[in-house]
């Protein structure tokens, strides 16, 4: 709730997005948005409004393993990505290390899909390893679209928010622009600016919270990027694959579960 203050999510049409250990994509709404599926939380937010939200629980858990295994710096995974083909020769990564929550499949595992002798490399896997963790993020922002929200940008924060490569794959796969902010501890600069709000109400000043984010909460608009059509539909052909892949598979990993 803090975060979403402090990257200014707070009316209709900003999305935030968390490339973090987990992820988490969540919005701004003046109306509940209740989820008949469950996928989708409908949280209350600390503005009087709603915070439609969805977390994963393997994103840089995937990037980080990556990187260990083929000895890269943060740099050099970059450099290895941006040399891999949108798509990763059609390689997907289903990247359920730890079970996942959204989608609800809770004794998944990771599974790299489509390994052959062009795309047994380690840029194939690394590309596919980020564009997988951001498919499977935005599974959830395609869940939201369908019960109403429609981003028109999306703001990443979070620890893979500081890779290029990584925010070209976001805008690609969430078709929607996306944007760093200038103060990247959105957590604890939300929470500032909640106290002034409050303080400000407790003496009498009215000010909306729409008013001090507007105010206070800047982008980077050095950092923004639009998406390529050509990658979008590249990506559109591969989401659908991982979404019936993880639905498909679901029954596997519970039996695999039983054994």
């Amino acid at each position: 709730m803090m975060a979403a203050i402090g990257t200014g999510n707070t009316r209709p049409g900003i999305v935030t997005a968390s490339l973090g250990t987990s992820g988490t994509i969540y919005a701004y709404s003046d109306r509940p948005v209740v989820d008949p599926e469950g996928e989708i939380a409908a949280f209350c937010d600390s503005t009087n409004g709603w915070l439609p939200l969805v977390c994963t629980m393997n994103v840089t858990v995937s990037t980080e393993l990556i990187r260990s295994l083929f000895g890269y710096g943060y740099r050099e995974l970059e450099e290895a990505v941006d040399r891999a083909k949108p798509g990763s020769g059609d390689l997907l990564f289903l990247p359920y290390l730890h079970g996942e929550r959204t989608p609800n499949v809770p004794y998944g595992t990771g599974v790299y899909f489509g390994l052959n002798d062009d795309t047994f490399t380690a840029e194939s896997m690394a590309r596919s390893a980020m564009e997988g963790v951001t498919m499977g993020m935005n599974y959830g922002l395609n869940r939201m679209r369908g019960l109403g929200i429609e981003p028109i940008e999306v703001r990443l924060t979070g620890g893979g928010a500081r890779n290029r490569a990584w925010r070209r794959i976001a805008a690609d796969v969430f078709n929607v622009e996306v944007v760093t902010l200038k103060v990247d501890e959105g957590v604890a600069y939300g929470a500032a600016i909640q106290a002034k709000w409050a303080y400000q109400k407790h003496i009498g000043e009215s000010v909306s919270i729409r008013e001090l984010t507007d105010r206070f909460v800047a982008v980077n608009e050095s950092s923004r990027l639009r998406p390529k059509p050509e990658n979008v539909e590249v990506y559109r052909r591969l989401q659908g694959l991982q979404d019936r892949l993880s639905l498909d598979l679901r029954g596997a990993f519970r039996a695999r579960a039983s054994l």
